[in-house]
């Protein structure tokens, strides 16, 4: 396992080859917006007020949920990893380093499951969401604060945990409709 520690400090140190002021106080507002999901849980309540968006709300929330239980509460706590930036201190944090594991990343986790469970029924306006979802993500290893592998592994568990929900909530309208 030492290979891929060192492949992934590999990549991160390679990012932090790109700071700029600009490029920091952007990525710093970005993965703001995944902060407790707080922009994910607005989005998918405003979705769940109006009629015409109302399946989608509730897809959101409800994969968010889902990924809080599975994600931060389960396998965070599972799997017990250890950020990057508590490993290597040498590397200045441009926020506050956070207390919780690395495994997976929250932020990705968070805005996938939004993203997808948006696209789904929604196909313009998941792809803006897609886009913010990998700038998210992106920005926890920026930021220095993520292993890449937190990342794609947030990102997968937050498209499968998106899919399934979709999947369920179709099934069972289709079933309703019987």
């Amino acid at each position: 396992m030492t290979w891929l520690y060192e492949l992934e400090f590999a990549i991160l140190h390679g990012l932090q080859k790109l700071h700029t002021p600009v490029l920091d106080w952007l990525m710093v507002h970005i993965s703001f917006l995944g902060n407790s999901g707080w922009l994910f849980i607005l989005l998918g309540g405003i979705l769940l007020a109006f009629k015409r968006t109302r399946k989608t709300g509730f897809a959101v929330l409800l994969s968010l949920f889902a990924g809080l239980l599975i994600g931060n509460l389960f396998l965070k706590n599972l799997v017990m990893r250890s950020r990057p930036c508590w490993l290597d201190q040498a590397v200045p944090l441009l926020l506050e380093s956070p207390s919780d594991f690395s495994f997976p990343s929250g932020h990705t986790l968070a805005s996938f499951e939004t993203a997808v469970s948006i696209f789904l029924y929604h196909k313009g306006w998941g792809c803006v969401m897609l886009l913010l979802a990998a700038a998210i993500a992106f920005s926890r290893l920026y930021l220095f604060v993520h292993f890449p592998t937190d990342v794609l592994c947030g990102m997968g568990l937050g498209i499968l945990i998106a899919w399934c929900v979709h999947r369920i909530m179709e099934n069972r309208t289709s079933a309703c409709k019987k």
